[in-house]
């Protein structure tokens, strides 16, 4: 196993989506799909009963990608995208009769849902549903919700139309407007759009409440009733005959981290990532605008790029791709909806390649305004029991996760009586003499327990090093305050915070292992 795969083995996301293996020539040679992708990867290493394929594929390994996703199905769909958009060696290929059918709205009089794998210009279709089951309860629950025609013939007697439904009455008696209302209340199930059916069906409810047509309130109660208990709609199904890109980027101080999830006909089929360097008198902003202009101009360009933000020379942009394309192109910004929720999740997707899956390291790094991602945290704490006897301890969190191995663990030696000052500043010049006498790596963020005074004990010692410009900061119990180098006053971080919560849980941990420590130390001099 390479040494890149086993440390990306070490930052798997927890959270649903597609693994890509790839060799050592950098080709995807298997695509895959999990509910948890952190259990499910490192299963492949693990396994001893594998099959001759599943053992070879193994051994061809070099390098992991991830993509992650909201839920299982929507990875389901992603996946099917992928493995078409690759070809991967090892991946069995889905057929066309089991990925992507669709839901069509017929052009008869009174119009039908039915199964379509074909879609021909101007049809009216929903999906691709990749789930038999799942595709069929859709059609089974717009028809007996809104009393659509299942099949048989139309009649006509004296005003209304009879035909034959799934709702009990199985035949119906409907005028041709009630039933295109209906037909609408349906595709607007079909569409997702289930919160602006609801509120419909609820004026509609009090509406015949008050004409006292108890009968017809009851049903848009029950309507009601069914679609608040709908799953949400998965948004990477999107409906779209053309091409799209999705591009998100974050800022990290003087960097710009940029995606881009290329979308074929509705699915996701590749991503890319790259870094760009913020240069100084230009913004964020612009030189994303910069980068789209460059990218484009030496690859394929989709007919619409999904983009977060609106550039101030938008339409000198459009004119410029379109014209390298030739056809028109055009820049969307979405406000809300589906291409809105595609933004998140690709930002989402930097977030989690950036921070090993846990988001507080980032948001660490921007509440701190720290230089680099603080991926190493080390933090001290001192213990006493009286004059004698004093220790200190140090935790080694990595990537958000404690690394016992790197723990340390200190008997303060020059300090008399009672001085958690000068026991702190004993500590921490112990510990980073050595570093530097090793030439060993420095941590990200050095963090102590305590308030001002515990802050100026370990500046002092990282002074006396050298090592002034190593991020240091404070955590104080009492209002959880957080004491910098480059401000009087404390930060104080929202108590719903991820950054907080892990900076609560280094610091705990340290003052854990200290207690530990000390009860030890007492326990020997007793004896």
């Amino acid at each position: 196993m390479t040494k890149l795969l086993k440390t990306k083995l070490k930052k798997i996301p927890k959270q649903p989506g597609c693994y890509l293996f790839k060799n050592a020539g950098g080709k995807v040679i298997y695509i895959g799909k999990a509910k948890s992708l952190a259990k499910r990867v490192p299963s492949y290493f693990r396994s001893k009963n594998q099959d001759a394929k599943t053992k070879d594929l193994v051994k061809q390994i070099n390098d992991v990608e991830f993509i992650i996703t909201d839920n299982e199905v929507e990875a389901l769909l992603l996946e099917a995208g992928l493995i078409r958009q690759h070809k991967p060696k090892y991946n069995i290929e889905l057929k066309d009769s089991v990925c992507y059918a669709y839901i069509k709205v017929t052009t008869e009089l009174f119009p039908r849902l039915v199964v379509t794998r074909v879609i021909k210009k101007g049809d009216q279709v929903f999906g691709p549903y990749t789930s038999g089951s799942a595709r069929q309860n859709a059609i089974r629950l717009a028809n007996q919700l809104f009393k659509l025609r299942v099949g048989g013939k139309v009649k006509k007697v004296g005003e209304l139309y009879h035909y034959h439904s799934s709702s009990v009455p199985f035949v119906q008696k409907m005028s041709e407007v009630d039933y295109q209302n209906n037909l609408a209340k349906a595709i607007l199930l079909l569409k997702g759009d289930t919160k602006v059916l609801v509120k419909n069906l609820a004026v509609e409810m009090k509406k015949f409440s008050t004409q006292k047509k108890y009968e017809l309130a009851k049903l848009r109660r029950d309507q009601i009733n069914a679609l608040e208990n709908l799953a949400i709609r998965q948004k990477v199904q999107l409906q779209k005959r053309y091409n799209q890109d999705v591009i998100n980027y974050l800022e990290i101080v003087n960097k710009i981290v940029v995606q881009l999830f290329n979308i074929n006909k509705g699915i996701i089929s590749g991503r890319k990532e790259f870094k760009l360097q913020k240069l100084p008198g230009r913004s964020v902003v612009e030189e994303v605008a910069e980068f789209i202009k460059q990218f484009y101009y030496s690859n394929d360009i989709p007919q619409e790029i999904i983009v977060p933000v609106k550039f101030a020379d938008a339409e000198v942009i459009n004119k410029y791709l379109s014209k390298l394309s030739g056809s028109k192109v055009v820049l969307f910004v979405p406000q809300k909806g589906d291409k809105l929720k595609l933004l998140k999740m690709v930002k989402k997707n930097i977030e989690v390649n950036l921070t090993a899956g846990d988001s507080s390291l980032l948001e660490l790094q921007n509440k701190l305004n720290l230089p680099k991602l603080p991926r190493i945290i080390e933090c001290f704490d001192i213990s006493n029991l009286g004059p004698t006897g004093v220790v200190g301890s140090m935790v080694h969190f990595k990537d958000a996760k404690p690394d016992k191995n790197n723990y340390r663990k200190f008997k303060v030696k020059t300090v008399r009586g009672q001085s958690d000052f000068d026991a702190m500043k004993e500590v921490v010049f112990r510990r980073y003499y050595k570093i530097t006498k090793e030439k060993s790596k420095m941590p990200d963020l050095v963090m102590v327990d305590g308030g001002k005074p515990q802050l100026s004990a370990a500046k002092q010692s990282l002074r006396e090093l050298g090592l002034q410009d190593v991020p240091l900061i404070a955590l104080a119990k009492k209002n959880e305050e957080i004491y910098t180098l480059y401000s009087k006053f404390p930060l104080r971080l929202s108590k719903k915070a991820d950054s907080l919560k892990l900076l609560q849980r280094i610091r705990d941990e340290a003052h854990r292992f200290a207690i530990n420590y000390q009860k030890i130390v007492r326990h020997k001099k007793d004896f």
